[in-house]
């Protein structure tokens, strides 16, 4: 059951992580290059999260730390995952500089339509790549398995929802004595 606390914990870790991404970008004060110069001091937080505290840990609890002698199919796959959670997180600084470029007001609304696009779509790819990837696919849409044919369709509702209907901010006095015209 300890499962279901690290698994909040990431929940918690990863639903702030998207404000926190968006306000460390804008906090930069460049608007060019503001979300790259975010993204490096992310890669310097992996960095110290994801190699520092293994080796210290590893080191502690007696583990190999000689990395270079790990089985190589064990290696690739995690550096390949590795490399899909950093292309990941850039794609979510992109995504917001994207939304920024359009000029919302107020600046940052569409922090959570992103995150939840995300939020949503993920849950739906790793339910299906998992499933292909363990050959059940056919299995999965026998009748008895209707429950998670309907969660991804539920995951997917809830993200189109949660993106169409994000609270907008009230209209500008600007704008709203110009449509008073």
């Amino acid at each position: 059951m300890n499962y279901i606390y690290y698994a909040l914990l990431t929940v918690v870790c990863w639903g702030t992580y998207g404000i926190c991404m968006h306000t460390g970008s804008v906090n930069m004060k460049d608007p060019e290059n503001g979300r790259i110069m975010a993204f490096l001091w992310v890669g310097l937080a992996y960095f110290l999260t994801a190699v520092v505290a293994p080796l210290i840990i590893l080191k502690l609890k007696g583990g190999n730390v000689a990395f270079w002698n790990y089985p190589t199919s064990g290696w690739k796959w995690s550096l390949i995952a590795g490399t899909l959670g950093a292309i990941g997180a850039l794609g979510v600084l992109l995504a917001f500089g994207s939304a920024a470029a359009e000029k919302p007001t107020p600046p940052g609304w569409f922090v959570p339509v992103v995150m939840s696009i995300i939020f949503a779509g993920a849950p739906m790819v790793n339910a299906i790549v998992s499933t292909t990837k363990e050959g059940n696919w056919g299995r999965v849409l026998s009748k008895e398995h209707w429950p998670f044919i309907v969660g991804i369709a539920m995951a997917a509702l809830g993200g189109y929802l949660i993106t169409k209907y994000a609270p907008k901010p009230p209209p500008s006095p600007s704008s709203a004595n110009a449509s008073k015209d």
